[in-house]
Parts: structure tokens; C-alpha cells; sequence
């Protein structure tokens, strides 16, 4: 995997990926929806209601990069639609996104 850590929306600690995502809630399809800034907009179909958003941002996210559920943590921004994550050892990356190669 090449990873560049002049990209702001990404970067790379040991062998896992800090991601600093922006969350829209009720998109009407679950998608990347690429880079905006310093962040990676990404579209879901659940509902901003009771952590359900973010309980799904994970398994989205997991699936993505190939790992388990467990292995995608939300460092910050709970309740904000400005999030950081951790994605534990990424099996693979979204092909769809700029990763400095």
C-alpha cells in the first residue's frame, strides 16, 4: 500500500489508516463521495438517530477496507458529522480515491 502523508484527508500510523471523514446522513445511496478539503465525504443511507449513523459508517467502512467491524474505530466526532477514524491493518483501499500512489 503507498501511503502519502501530505494528503490531509488520510494518514497513515504504523500499520493502520487515520481517516477524517464527513459524514451526510440519509443520502439515497451509500457512496464515497470523494474529497472536499480536508475531508473525505462519505454519503449513507441511515438516519443521524440514536448512533445509528455511525454504527453503520463503521460496518460501511469495514467493508471497504476489507477488515472486521472491530477493527474500525471512531476516535472523534460522535455526535459531529466531522469524524476521525481508525481503520485497523486495511486489507485493501477504495480504488474510487486519490491514495498518492
Amino acid at each position: 500500500m503507498g501511503f502519502v502523508t501530505s494528503v490531509n484527508w488520510f494518514r497513515r500510523d504504523g500499520s493502520d489508516l487515520i481517516l477524517q471523514i464527513r459524514v451526510q446522513p440519509r443520502a439515497g445511496k451509500d457512496a464515497l463521495a470523494g474529497v472536499i478539503g480536508d475531508y473525505l465525504k462519505v454519503r449513507l443511507t441511515a438516519p443521524p438517530v440514536e448512533g445509528r449513523a455511525n454504527e453503520y459508517l463503521v460496518a460501511y467502512l469495514a467493508k471497504l477496507f476489507g477488515v472486521p467491524k472491530n477493527s474500525v474505530i471512531l476516535e472523534r466526532g460522535s455526535t459531529s458529522p466531522r469524524k476521525q477514524l481508525r481503520i485497523r491493518s486495511p486489507k485493501k483501499l477504495p480504488e474510487n480515491l486519490d491514495w498518492g500512489n
